[in-house]
């Protein structure tokens, strides 16, 4: 299985104070990768630079130090112009927690949609255009009726996360990177959200990175965890691993949190 994404000693420092300047770290010399159709977790409490993270790797926030390769290229050196960074972001593509901001209020669906196909070249008026946005659509379980022409603020939460997901569809990215992208569904859709992902991957080879607070919902999904505490990765590993042998006692804490009504973990 070939590495799409290499992480290498990633580091984010910020200055704060006007005065006494002081450094906050919020991302310390972070390691990891993804391969080829994986999904691999970033697990942490709010703070413990999971998001900050994600947003270097998605080009939105520049590194302190450290490199980001993505099929072998360093993402903050190799692309230099406009039409580089819309073709990285086609190949690597986000979903985020909030399924209302990630949406112009201004835009309909269909011109959310239509944009993704303007990137990838594709006339949205022509009849291929309209056919793949109705594919999309179907594929994340929406009627098009129910959801064209609408403005976001008219659709519920689970079908604001599904046209995301829809638009991933559309532009078949190498990577996604989700962002809790359940924490603000219902729970009766956080499963068919789920599924979708998943669904992503077998049906396209589709890595993703998802990025939680939730141990129960990584040792679902995943393939390996990464255990993310004060910007450091402090743990990481296979989920039946990880779950028969923390190595860190804040491992332990986020598996004593997952919700079970027979018994509770327990380690040597």
């Amino acid at each position: 299985m070939s590495t799409i994404l290499e992480v290498k000693n990633l580091t984010k420092i910020y200055e704060a104070g006007f005065v006494r300047k002081r450094r906050i770290v919020a991302v310390d010399n972070v390691s990891f990768d993804v391969k080829e159709g994986e999904v691999i977790s970033l697990v942490g409490e709010s703070g413990s630079g999971k998001t900050t993270t994600a947003k270097m790797i998605l080009r939105l926030l520049p590194p302190t130090s450290g490199v980001i390769k993505f099929n072998g290229k360093d993402i903050w050196r190799a692309i230099r112009s406009k039409e580089e960074l819309k073709m990285y972001w086609r190949n690597v593509h986000a979903v985020f927690q909030d399924p209302y901001a990630s949406y112009n209020p201004v835009y309909t669906i269909d011109r959310v949609l239509n944009q993704a196909l303007e990137l990838i070249g594709i006339d949205p008026s022509s009849n291929e255009g309209r056919k793949l946005i109705r594919e999309a659509l179907s594929y994340v379980g929406l009627v098009p009726e129910d959801v064209l022409g609408k403005y976001p603020h008219q659709l519920s939460g689970g079908q604001r996360q599904r046209i995301m997901i829809a638009r991933c569809w559309l532009l078949k990215p190498k990577l996604i990177i989700a962002d809790e992208p359940v924490s603000m569904i219902d729970a009766s859709m956080r499963g068919a959200i789920i599924k979708l992902f998943i669904d992503l991957r077998e049906d396209y080879r589709t890595s993703t990175i998802f990025i939680t607070h939730d141990m129960g919902l990584a040792y679902y999904v995943s393939d390996r965890i990464f255990v993310m505490y004060k910007g450091k990765i402090v743990d990481m590993g296979p989920p039946d691993e990880l779950l028969k042998n923390p190595k860190h006692e804040y491992t332990k804490r986020l598996l004593e949190s997952v919700p079970t009504l027979y018994r509770k973990w327990t380690w040597e």
